[in-house]
């Protein structure tokens, strides 16, 4: 198979969907790689690194997206990339397609095979590709949050942990899943009042068990939400719905609730958001205020940290791309559910439901393409 690695133009976004190592076991295993020119330099790749490993290094992304039969990327196509995708392409990368009917219909009027990130699920309910991620996205955003909670940036001026004899300030959680277990563990290590959310008593449970002892459990009700975002300093909105648009939790008129100066970080605005007034940002201008609270809405968190986000995210997709070169799409799909139901888009129907739903498409069960 022609496998390519097309550059990330998403605004400050610095990951690269293979590592050098895979592009050479990709050869070795009798596979053609291009890789677009300067595609690893963000993440610390040089294009000499690919070189070495037998990859073929490519001026410009037309030629990788024309000759690849497979892409290989890490964020969703933009629009000038749209053209480029064609019917009967493999493109492996994150989607979020319930966030966007601008590229959802892209892909289907170019009828490419859309395989995404963050539906594989395993029959556990895991998400193996979105996990390394979501754990990067969950610690940044109590890094972030504590940043932007200083008075320069028009926070309440206050540090996360405290000190002696100043109380610490508090951190409430909405969502107790990857995103939201790892950003309580940040926040409570570093001396935070720690409060985290989740409409599953078997988690709650499990996190009560296994956090430390400055974070409270609370069942996720409506009643619990507002009554903890009036005592927050930073909220963490970490409420996932894999393949569908996030439910808006926090509404507009809730703000008027929350304490001038305080931050919402909502690591779900890639898929709409769980907080109603979200819009995504960018690393270069990540935050505004609506009501006298920061909003932080970067919707690639992890591309900020490269080295170690392309390092978490290739261990975990590079097994797939290997299985998806060796036989095909199709028979890969057909050989593992897990990878069946990362197929959001084939050959111009949608087949994964929440997609459909969120913009009212039909719905083709991945069986019928398969």
């Amino acid at each position: 198979m022609i496998i390519g690695v097309p550059k990330e133009i998403k605004t400050n976004e610095n990951r690269v969907a293979l590592v050098p190592g895979g592009a050479e076991t990709l050869v070795q295993a009798g596979h053609t790689v291009l890789v677009e020119r300067g595609a690893g330099r963000g993440s610390g790749f040089e294009d000499e690194l690919y070189e070495a490993a037998g990859a073929e290094l490519i001026d410009g992304p037309e030629e990788v997206w024309r000759r690849a039969e497979m892409i290989l990327k890490v964020k969703e196509p933009i629009a000038v990339e749209w053209p480029r995708m064609r019917e009967g392409q493999v493109i492996f990368t994150y989607f979020h397609f319930a966030a966007d009917e601008g590229l959802t219909r892209a892909v289907i009027d170019s009828g490419a095979i859309a395989i995404a990130y963050e539906t594989v699920q395993l029959p556990t309910g895991e998400l193996p590709l979105l996990t390394p991620m979501s754990e990067v996205a969950g610690r940044m955003a109590v890094q972030e949050g504590a940043k932007y909670l200083e008075k320069y940036f028009g926070g309440r001026g206050l540090l996360l942990g405290g000190v002696p004899g100043v109380e610490p300030a508090t951190v409430v959680v909405i969502g107790g899943g990857i995103v939201g277990s790892n950003a309580a563990r940040m926040a409570a290590g570093l001396g935070a009042r720690t409060v985290i959310l989740d409409v599953s008593l078997n988690r709650l449970r499990y996190l009560s068990d296994v956090m430390p002892a400055n974070v409270v459990t609370l069942h996720s009700s409506r009643h619990n939400i507002l009554e903890q975002i009036e005592k927050a300093d930073i909220v963490v909105g970490a409420v996932l719905l894999p393949g569908a648009k996030a439910p808006k939790l926090i509404r507009r008129e809730d703000l008027k609730r929350m304490r001038p100066g305080s931050v919402i970080v909502d690591v779900a605005v890639d898929q709409g958001g769980c907080v109603e007034t979200i819009h995504p940002t960018t690393h270069e201008d990540p935050i505004y205020v609506v009501d006298g609270v920061i909003h932080y809405g970067v919707a690639n968190m992890p591309g900020a940290v490269p080295r170690t986000s392309t390092l978490a995210l290739t261990n975990a997709t590079f097994p797939y791309a290997v299985v998806l070169a060796q036989k095909g799409w199709r028979r890969a799909c057909q050989d593992d559910r897990a990878l069946a139901l990362g197929v959001n888009v084939a050959n111009g129907k949608v087949t994964y439901p929440g997609v459909a739903e969120a913009f009212g498409l039909p719905y083709t069960p991945v069986e019928e393409v398969l």
